[in-house]
């Protein structure tokens, strides 16, 4: 009986996990995709405007933590100049913007 309620309760797990990836990837395509490209290169129009990084290089991961990504998240982020280069996300849930994060290390190669 415990042998059971504890494949149970894995298989619920997996199963939560599964579709908290896939609500990542969702959101990603939804929100993040137009500039950053579906792969995270940043090779969209606006990406090569805005001179965004490419997600899927090491080292440009190396250069920020999965916190910093969700602050950038709620809060946006702005060039030197002070101007708006990525506005916050908004009505996405802190749990989402951390899933995102982990979404986007899961970009590089």
């Amino acid at each position: 009986m415990k042998l059971s309620h504890t494949l149970l309760a894995a298989a619920v797990l997996g199963g939560a996990l599964v579709v908290s990836g896939a609500d990542a990837g969702a959101n990603w395509g939804e929100l993040c995709a137009k500039c950053h490209g579906e792969n995270g290169k940043g090779e969209t129009k606006m990406g090569k405007k805005l001179g965004i990084a490419d997600l899927t290089d090491a080292t440009v991961q190396e250069k920020f933590t999965n916190e910093q990504a969700v602050k950038a998240m709620k809060e946006g982020i702005k060039d030197k100049e002070g101007k708006v280069a990525m506005k916050p996300i908004e009505n996405l849930s802190e749990a989402d913007m951390k899933a995102l994060a982990v979404y986007v290390r899961g970009l590089k190669k």
